[in-house]
């Protein structure tokens, strides 16, 4: 069945290539990017399609007004991505304030903005699907350097959860992505790399070198990762959340085994707070 998509941050990196495997699987794409321009040679190769639309996720009323657009278009939205984010790197203990919160409104705030705009369209419509990307350091985070970014992914995690218990009734689903290091300029023209200072040079300071780099050695392909997506759409049985990539994979099964294993270590002092248990409790050795 032909699927319609709203994706945001279309122009490049992983939304560009979603939104290519898409209408390469026969959907129909509104595609939106701050500059729609740079959509034109999609809609050359796939005309009507393709509808761009100008959309700066940080702006609660044109993420409305662009939903309404690619309802009123296609008739519905089947599938509605929340990619649009981006990265700077800088120790928190010097990072601009001002910064930090910028990052956060794109990070965070465009993901609360397209996904509280769609609920009253999936809800009307009867369902729909809400991929949210979030990253492998949503799931795991310590990454230095980028605590803007990472806060965010985990508050898309959290956001994700109640949303997907909230509109459940409606036929709802709501997956989150959590990809590792993928081939994209996320790490390139996107990102500003602040110098590190005194201190820093074995955490914040090594990211630098890596990021300097451009990512250098990132595995991910985002070719198949959109493949893999288009292909995940067309299911009902979905996971909550999908790890992307080799180091995706591996760092988010260890930190559950780490987080098993600490929750039931200190499971009789965890427990020991409530009114009915044994109090108190021996520490753990």
């Amino acid at each position: 069945m032909q699927q319609t998509w709203f994706i945001t941050g279309s122009s490049r990196g992983l939304g560009r290539s979603l939104a290519t495997a898409a209408l390469a699987a026969g959907d129909r794409v509104a595609a939106t990017a701050r500059r729609p321009e740079q959509l034109d040679d999609l809609v050359a190769e796939y005309g009507d399609r393709v509808l761009p639309l100008r959309l700066d996720v940080t702006d609660r009323d044109a993420a409305r007004t662009a939903l309404a657009e690619a309802a009123a278009r296609f008739g519905r939205i089947d599938v509605i991505v929340n990619n649009a984010g981006y990265a700077n790197v800088s120790p928190i203990e010097t990072t601009d304030d001002a910064d930090f919160r910028t990052q956060f409104e794109t990070n965070f705030w465009g993901v609360y903005n397209v996904s509280k705009a769609a609920i009253p369209l999936l809800r009307e419509q009867g369902g729909g699907l809400v991929i949210q990307f979030s990253s492998t350091g949503g799931r795991v985070g310590g990454s230095p350097g980028i605590a803007s970014y990472q806060a965010a992914k985990f508050a898309i995690d959290g956001f994700s959860r109640v949303l997907r218990t909230e509109t459940a009734p409606f036929g709802v689903k709501v997956l989150v992505v959590e990809p590792s290091g993928f081939a994209t300029d996320w790490a390139g023209a996107s990102m500003t790399v602040h110098d590190a200072p005194a201190g820093y040079e074995s955490t914040v300071g090594a990211m630098n070198a890596h990021m300097r780099q451009g990512g250098a050695g990132a595995a991910g392909d985002p070719d198949r990762a959109a493949q893999i997506l288009v292909a995940l759409a067309k299911r009902d049985d979905l996971p909550t959340n999908l790890p992307l990539g080799v180091n995706a994979t591996e760092m988010s099964v260890a930190q559950d085994r780490r987080l098993l294993e600490s929750d039931l270590r200190w499971a009789a002092v965890s427990r020991s707070a409530d009114f009915a248990e044994p109090f108190p409790v021996e520490l753990p050795a």
